[in-house]
């Protein structure tokens, strides 16, 4: 009986396991304008466009130092492209900035008239990423199979179930 309820837990655990594996996602390092970096004569709009940013993830700014720096500003800022008196300008040449919680983020090169020029990234950081989504069958017999699958799923529960009582 203990063997029984041993197999149980085991394979309940590895159900578990299973089921919050999607939620354990690692988080990503994305470096700003891929191997262009972070520079002029570059779209920033169509770059973030084609990715997807989540809490947790981590922006790297590459550039020549002092051709270019960096400015986190907020949104009405970054219309403008004004940096305000207390703004913090990063200058390294090789910035990161860690996106710790789901919003928005504005940031642009404040050299010269660098952030006018399209210098500038707006992005919209996720709290987590949404999940896959699973293709539908398009045809009946489809359809059927993937009820059956829910169908075998929830019987396989209740044996559990009923072997744990």
């Amino acid at each position: 009986m203990a063997s029984k309820q041993m197999l149980v837990a085991v394979f309940a655990a590895a159900a578990l396991a299973v089921a919050f594996l999607p939620g354990l996602a690692v988080a990503t390092e994305h470096m700003v304008g891929d191997d262009k970096g972070w520079t002029l004569n570059f779209n920033y709009t169509a770059w973030a466009e084609t990715k997807q940013f989540v809490a947790g993830d981590t922006l790297v700014f590459k550039y020549n130092s002092p051709a270019h720096n960096l400015v986190e500003v907020g949104g009405p800022d970054f219309l403008s492209c004004t940096k305000p008196a207390n703004a913090v300008v990063l200058t390294t040449g090789e910035d990161r900035v860690t996106l710790d919680k789901a919003g928005r983020k504005w940031f642009f090169c404040a050299v010269g008239q660098h952030c006018q020029n399209g210098m500038k990234l707006k992005i919209t950081i996720l709290e987590t990423a949404p999940p896959t989504p699973q293709p539908a069958p398009t045809n009946p017999a489809g359809k059927l199979q993937a009820r059956f699958g829910e169908a075998a799923a929830a019987v396989t529960a209740l044996a559990m179930a009923v072997l744990v009582l």
